[in-house]
């Protein structure tokens, strides 16, 4: 009598959220498509319900029904939920998408172990949340287990998928060759990694390889190698003890490898998170020839190998998924047509995001679709609308919170500089020594790199070069605009004077309300960052920000005004300038920043130097200045003030792609305590001042791709504490001074690609010091006469691209 009563209560309660889902859906907007999965998987579970008997359940049942009825409490709270309630919006729209999870999950283990699995589950849950939790915990190892059973028959792919022939072609190149045991498949999460890997599988290449030896499983945070290897000996039809530690799993892994890997083996590891190494690790230390793994992560796991980057979509891969996600078809409207490709444009070729932006605007009036596009054009979010792409992309930066938190700061100031524009390592390097004490520009460096194996940037360097002096003008940063979007998105999470960044982007004069009220409270900042298009023409409002250490500015106008607030800061340590028009801009009120008494660090990007330089002031507590793609001029020679007293504590210089530097001002040489002076990629310099043998203190002076620089000056033998010069590229230079050998402190000398050099002064084997040489081919030539006697030198050859773009070339 009581299994009845429970069999008619759980059929009772499945009933009545069924028709709260049915009638709910019919009633609210904002979440129709949630309900509408829900809906789905509801029908999917029916036909159990209904035969529930054949399960032959004892008990359970009453506490499962009840949490059915908390299931009815919630679709029915969703009806309640007012339109611009965002806070309660996005609470219920994440306990709407659990739920469908959680039923999608119950159907599938009602289908392997049946209801009995899941009664012990259940017993002591008391409202939805916890139901969500469990199930999503401790059912985890039945739901893998019927996966694993199931990896006979791989996973079907999407019944549309776009842009993955290519990419489906290109792993089998890269994963069947015969050198390659394991290949890592990576990118942000919601790029399509499991689609395309699902799609690999499918294929008739790969199906003819490897037949019914493919076995694909999604391992995601926790994998658990005990219940892989167990099931692998379940489809096998035989049984293993439980195993004592993890040794013993290993030895069963690879007896199970040398039985089954006798003919091609394929395995398919989905969803391999940070941390997870150590399994991979077992999975690739047995060497076969007929044996392939293919993992898919958000992490690139560079010790397994050089991996395979999903890209984005292209523009027509892009427009016929959110066709097919919209439901579109041929007799689309024109000016549907015409918002689509303004949507797919503002996407940015991001599979997800086109998936479910398409999803919600399906069906919906085109007044909603002119209204989104409208204020997502204006700078509104994409990932606030969207909870399952905001919770897919925040998972990773949650990952970084735990394990790393200084990364994820870093990760969240790429936000600080304007969409669609490479950020240049440099500038990160001046940032985050003074943020978070990275005083060494290769720890800065190491973060980028650490980024982009979690997909979350990239790092490029457009010389593609291993050499690792310090030199990293050419190492610049991108970033799909979605994780820009994540980052602006967890940065804006705080009230505003309690934020440590801010960040506006200015179009026109329309400053936000934030900007124009902050003359009334004190904010936190550490980082400012401004951004103005070449319209806006406003007074700057008063600002207290006593504790930022970093301001950032960008603008697009021929002339710009350092806002007034910037006396006021006395804790600035860093000003990043940077101008994004093609022609220099005259830069006014710089002597605003004398007041900034703690002032390190300044960067400027197409400025035009003879605007400040003329009235320049005494900043004593600068250490370091980098001019980037500046106009020079005659700059310095004309100020106010001697350089030195206005700059006396200046240690680092940095002159890069400085087209009108045709010589170095003299002036520039009384900076005595100059330790580094860099000069790159200034093509049109052909001369150093003699009196650069005054800079006593300098110990590097790189000199790189100055390809017009005809010699270097002979004073440059009183550089006695000297240790590294760079005169790579510097294709004009015929000889080296007479007297190079008093260099008494030269460790390093990169001298590649300077093809006119003929021959070495006899000085060189002076060079007590002297323990690296980088040269080409060529160069290295002109060494051998004297490495006989120069026992210590170690001469390292770096063999050249032909392709010399880089010399015409910058990124803008």
């Amino acid at each position: 009598m009581a299994l009845a009563v429970g069999v008619g209560a759980l059929r009772a309660a499945f009933q009545m959220l069924l028709d709260a889902v049915i009638a709910v859906k019919a009633e609210t907007i904002m979440f129709k498509p949630l309900l509408g999965n829900i809906k789905s998987t509801l029908d999917a579970l029916q036909p159990m319900i209904e035969d529930i008997e054949k399960y032959n359940p004892k008990e359970g049942l009453e506490n499962y029904a009840m949490q059915m009825e908390e299931g009815v409490n919630l679709v029915r709270k969703c009806s309640k939920v007012g339109v611009w309630s965002c806070c309660r919006k996005y609470r219920y729209t994440k306990k709407l998408d659990e739920l469908d999870r959680c039923l999608q999950r119950l159907v599938e283990v009602l289908k392997v172990q049946g209801i009995r699995d899941v009664r012990e589950t259940l017993v002591s849950l008391r409202n939805i949340e916890t139901v969500l939790h469990r199930i999503e915990g401790n059912l985890v190892m039945q739901n893998q287990s019927e996966k694993i059973n199931g990896w006979s028959a791989v996973p079907e792919p999407p019944p549309v998928t776009v842009g993955l022939d290519v990419p489906v072609k290109e792993l089998k190149i890269k994963l069947l060759k015969d050198h390659v045991s394991m290949l890592v498949l990576t990118a942000a999460g919601g790029c399509g990694k499991t689609t395309l890997a699902k799609k690999f599988c499918q294929d008739q290449e790969v199906k003819d390889k490897f037949k019914d030896n493919i076995f694909f499983v999604t391992l995601s945070k926790k994998p658990n190698l005990d219940l892989i290897v167990h099931e692998l000996y379940q489809r096998k039809g035989s049984q293993v003890p439980a195993f004592q530690n993890e040794v013993i799993a290993v030895n069963w892994l690879q007896q199970f490898l040398k039985e089954t890997g006798q003919s091609p083996l394929l395995f398919v590891l989905d969803d391999v998170w940070s941390g997870s190494e150590s399994l991979l690790e077992k999975f690739d230390q047995f060497k076969m020839s007929n044996y392939k793994v293919l993992v898919t992560s958000r992490f690139a796991f560079p010790r397994f190998g050089s991996p395979y980057h999903l890209e984005s979509l292209n523009d027509a891969d892009a427009m016929a998924l959110f066709r097919h996600s919209a439901s579109l078809d041929d007799k689309t409207s024109y000016a549907r047509e015409d918002l689509s490709r303004k949507i797919v444009e503002l996407c940015k070729g991001f599979p997800l995001a086109i998936t479910e932006v398409g999803r919600s605007l399906r069906g919906q009036p085109i007044e909603i679709w002119r209204k989104k596009v409208m204020e997502w054009s204006k700078g509104s979010s994409i990932l606030a609308s969207n909870s399952d792409l905001l919770a897919c992309l925040q998972s990773s930066l949650d990952a970084l919170d735990k394990e790393k938190p200084i990364l994820k700061e870093c990760f969240l100031d790429f936000c600080s500089f304007p969409k669609d524009q490479r950020i240049s390592a440099a500038t990160l390097i001046d940032m985050w020594a003074e943020l978070y004490g990275l005083d060494e520009p290769s720890l800065s460096i190491a973060n980028l790199y650490e980024l982009t194996t979690q997909s979350l940037a990239n790092l490029v360097d457009i010389r593609n070069e291993r050499e690792a002096d310090g030199y990293y003008t050419e190492h610049f940063v991108t970033q799909h605009d979605m994780l820009r979007e994540l980052a602006i998105h967890q940065a804006s999470q705080e009230p505003i004077g309690q934020r440590k960044r801010l960040t506006t982007d200015i179009r026109g004069d329309n400053l936000p309300n934030w900007l124009t009220e902050a003359k009334h409270q004190l904010m936190q900042a550490r980082l400012l960052s401004i951004s103005t298009d070449g319209a806006f023409s406003k007074k700057w409002p008063n600002m207290q920000l006593p504790k930022l250490e970093v301001l950032v500015l960008n603008f697009e106008t021929n002339s710009y005004t350092l806002p007034e607030f910037v006396k006021k800061m006395d804790n600035l340590k860093v000003l990043i300038v940077t101008n994004y028009c093609f022609l220099p801009s005259e830069l006014n009120n710089f002597q605003l920043l004398c007041s900034s008494s703690n002032l390190k660090r300044i960067r400027l990007e197409r400025i035009s130097i003879p605007s400040i330089s003329k009235n320049l002031k005494q900043l004593k507590s600068v250490q370091k200045i980098s001019l980037f793609m500046c106009s020079i001029g005659q700059a310095f020679g004309k100020g106010s003030i001697q350089i030195l007293d206005a700059l006396p504590n200046l240690a680092e210089m940095h002159i890069d792609y400085c087209h009108d530097l045709v010589e170095l001002p003299a002036e520039l040489c009384d900076l005595i305590r100059l330790k580094k002076l860099s000069i790159t990629n200034c093509h049109n310099l052909s001369a150093l001042p003699e009196k650069i043998g005054k800079l006593v203190s300098l110990e590097v002076l790189r000199l790189r791709s100055c390809t017009n620089l005809l010699e270097l000056p002979n004073s440059i033998r009183n550089l006695e504490k000297l240790k590294f010069l760079d005169i790579s590229y510097c294709l004009s230079i015929k000889e080296l001074p007479e007297h190079i050998g008093e260099m008494c402190s030269l460790k390093k000398l990169n001298m590649r690609q300077c093809s006119r050099l003929q021959d070495l002064p006899a000085s060189v084997l002076d060079l007590e010091r002297l323990k690296n040489v980088i040269c080409d081919e060529e160069t290295e030539i002109l060494w051998e006469p004297f490495l006989p006697l120069l026992k210590n030198v170690h001469i390292k050859v770096v063999k050249e691209d032909i392709n010399l773009n880089w010399l015409h070339k910058h990124p803008s």
